[in-house]
């Protein structure tokens, strides 16, 4: 008999193949399971993994196996209630007696209906924002000469050892062997063939001078054969590189949230979940994505991250304040020529009197002519009032780059973000 032993060495994520082939074939059941996580989260654990369910039903597979076949008496290890003959009475309920079947009942209190297992934190936000993409996003030129891209440059015979091209040094020195190699190994071939040809005569005709000469001459040139290097470092050849402009994805996100004394805390709440999202959604996503974060009530402030989320400020409301001191920011320090520009508010949509006509004017002649896309979303379960009516206007003139939406409760969140940044089709740039 023949024992095989793997020996091979557990690498510590041996499993993660499998792991993915599950994830991907049940995906819209754990979807499913995320979004309902997504809802019932508060602000602070937004980010970690989550534990998720699947019916077992949806996940069982048919197993064909082969019965024990015949008439079989068995009295099971351990038995103290039945003797052989005794008829045992038919388990109640449906599909067995232990819960675990399907639609089963059990009176133990417990069963086996549901398949649960953890994600990761990566996992679960990659589920939470599957397939979401910033809209409009176009290549932009270079923000300054200095952000430039590395590029191979072809080979050269000087350079440092970490470039060195080993294909390529060994192609050289390959060809130089033969180069230097093939005269003498034809003048070799010759006097070999000269040598057996003297060999060959009859022993009164043969010059024994000659032939020592021939042998000597063999030498030599075997020794200038064995003489030529296997590598040298005229063979070398060094990969190039070469500073190249590139063009530049770079965007920047303003985050304005309304933080006026009519956001009640639970509407705050509700605008801090829908930035947070968006918020991690950029940083999973994108490297050169910057974002500005703005507070405003009567007047608005640029802030930290920090404070933006956590700062209990409060006043008035005017919204134009907050698109005033965006325009001023983009207008210093990122051009529309060189930076994609995003724009996320969310407000409960109460403003002064007047004060919404302003904000109309500052997106139609200011704002959305630079912007890539405008999100409102507007938090309140009531009607409608003057800012939103005043932003359908500019909705209905920037239809593919101004986007707006009601959220009402905490579940409206998830559905919100995801239609304003759903992944469209690629459009021409």
């Amino acid at each position: 008999m023949t024992y095989f032993i793997d020996r091979r060495p557990n690498a510590k994520h041996k499993s993660a193949v499998n792991r993915q082939r599950f994830l991907e074939r049940y995906r819209k059941h754990i979807k499913r399971s995320v979004e309902e996580a997504v809802n019932r989260r508060s602000i602070t654990d937004m980010e970690r993994g989550e534990k998720v369910s699947i019916p077992t039903k949806d996940i069982s597979e048919p197993v064909f196996q082969h019965g024990p076949g015949g008439a079989r008496n068995i009295v099971s290890p351990g038995n103290k209630e039945f003797l052989e003959g005794d008829k045992i009475r038919r388990p109640g309920g449906q599909g067995g007696g232990d819960g675990a079947g399907e639609g089963g009942a059990s009176n133990q209190g417990e069963g086996d209906d549901e398949f649960a297992f953890t994600l990761s934190r990566e996992e679960f936000l990659e589920f939470v924002f599957d397939g979401l993409e910033l809209p409009n996003l176009q290549r932009k030129p270079l923000k300054s000469l200095e952000e430039i891209k590395m590029v191979r440059a072809g080979l050269a015979r000087d350079g440092v050892p970490s470039r060195i091209s080993i294909t390529r040094s060994m192609r050289e020195a390959y060809a130089r062997r033969i180069a230097m190699r093939a005269p003498i190994k034809r003048a070799l071939k010759e006097a070999q063939e000269a040598l057996a040809a003297e060999e060959r005569k009859d022993p009164v005709l043969r010059n024994p001078a000659r032939v020592v000469e021939l042998k000597a001459e063999i030498e030599r040139l075997e020794k200038r054969i064995e003489a030529v290097p296997f590598i040298d470092t005229y063979d070398l050849r060094y990969h190039q590189l070469a500073a190249q402009p590139q063009p530049s994805s770079q965007a920047v996100m303003f985050c304005v949230m309304d933080v006026s004394g009519s956001m009640t805390q639970n509407h705050k709440d509700i605008a801090k979940r829908f930035f947070l999202l968006l918020y991690l959604f950029l940083e999973k996503h994108y490297e050169k994505v910057e974002l500005v974060f703005v507070r405003h009530h009567t007047a608005a402030r640029e802030v930290s991250e920090e404070e933006f989320f956590y700062s209990r400020e409060t006043g008035g409301t005017i919204v134009s304040s907050a698109l005033t001191l965006v325009n001023k920011i983009i207008e210093k320090r990122y051009p529309a020529g060189q930076w994609n520009l995003y724009v996320a508010q969310a407000s409960d949509g109460d403003n002064w009197d007047d004060d919404s006509n302003i904000c109309r004017d500052l997106l139609v002649k200011q704002l959305m002519p630079q912007l890539q896309y405008y999100a409102y979303v507007e938090i309140t379960p009531h009607e409608h009032q003057s800012l939103w009516h005043e932003y359908e206007a500019v909705a209905a003139q920037f239809p593919e780059r101004f986007a707006m939406r009601q959220i009402v409760d905490a579940g409206d969140i998830y559905p919100v973000f995801r239609e304003l940044f759903k992944r469209r089709l690629s459009q021409e740039q």
